[in-house]
């Protein structure tokens, strides 16, 4: 196959080709792209070397599949001229997930819904993956009533220039500015824009995109999302109401059997999930397991995952293997 991926200098653009590397896809060719800054550098792909082109000169070549991750108007202006030259396009971007003719995956979930008619797919949001990578399987068991959530989000979620402020302030210098607020030695509880309910883009996107990939919008969700000074892996402290009855060692066992699920939950050994250790790995990791001690129908949980790995290009890498098959 020949692979595009759009962004390919960026944080998740270089975090794809190395998951595209890892798991071995059949890519005859490697087209990077960037934007002007990047134009005709090169990217070392398997041993080869590779011209980073325009997205204009990508177009033409009819690549077999385009991984877009260049941010939303990017994917809105281009995504519909490579699906009209036959492309694949799994998009990281928020351009399509809510649109109503594009389908929002997560392949361990929903990668059954997938056909050769869908040109455009959608990536969903990093906080959201690792969200319903675990609810899921207990929505199905169980049947969610309402969650609560409330994120810990790291600095490489927003960027490179995110991570440089943070680097800059730790190093004393602080002139690098990206978010409204110091980050290092602070938390912010703002990811994203507010919007006209006071609730930010991100946890909108929790709400939305959460209820379209599980394919029940009777579910009850509010976030609260939170930047943290932390490089890398995404932290989210979940309550989960349910409309029937379960015990904690069900609970453990469902997630435990789960495919790309880790627990790792034993409280009197200090073992619990944390982004440190989630680093470079696809798997969700799950702990601080234990009921409510509000509700009997609700359960506390405490999920883990690296951002730009299941949260970003894995997840997108994944979708690609689906779409192998309809390549003919």
């Amino acid at each position: 196959m020949n692979i595009a991926v759009v962004g390919a200098t960026g944080l998740v653009g270089q975090k794809i080709l190395k998951v595209l590397e890892e798991k071995n896809l059949p890519v005859n060719q490697l087209i990077p792209i960037g934007s002007q800054k990047s134009y005709n550098k090169t990217i070392k792909f398997k041993g080869n070397f590779y011209k980073v082109l325009s997205i204009e000169e990508a177009i033409k070549i009819k690549p077999d599949i385009a991984i877009f991750s260049a941010g939303s108007d990017v994917s809105l202006e281009y995504a519909p001229k490579f699906a009209e030259v036959g492309t694949f396009v799994i998009d990281n971007s928020s351009a399509w997930r809510m649109d109503s003719t594009k389908k929002l995956i997560v392949p361990e979930i929903n990668g059954n819904i997938l056909t050769s008619d869908d040109k455009i797919i959608a990536n969903p949001n990093c906080s959201t993956i690792q969200l319903v990578m675990t609810l899921a399987p207990l929505h199905k068991k169980y049947h969610i009533k309402r969650v609560i959530v409330s994120t810990y989000q790291s600095v490489s979620g927003s960027g490179m220039n995110a991570v440089n402020q943070m680097k800059s302030e730790r190093s004393g210098l602080g002139d690098d500015k990206f978010y409204p607020h110091k980050i290092d030695l602070n938390v912010i509880p703002q990811c994203d824009v507010f919007l006209e309910n006071d609730y930010t883009k991100e946890e909108m996107k929790l709400v939305n995109e959460t209820r379209k990939i599980l394919n029940d919008n009777n579910i009850m969700l509010s976030a609260t999302a939170v930047r943290v000074p932390v490089v890398g892996g995404h932290s989210e402290s979940v309550n989960v109401e349910f409309e029937k009855d379960f015990t904690i060692d069900e609970i453990r066992n469902i997630l435990s059997e789960t495919a790309g699920i880790i627990v790792v939950d034993n409280p009197g050994e200090n073992k619990y999930p944390m982004p440190k250790d989630s680093y470079d790995k696809d798997e969700v990791f799950v702990g601080r397991i234990r009921k409510d001690i509000s509700n009997e129908k609700a359960v506390n949980l405490w999920i883990v995952s690296d951002n730009l790995r299941k949260g970003a290009a894995t997840n997108a890498v994944q979708i690609a293997e689906i779409v192998q098959k309809f390549i003919h």
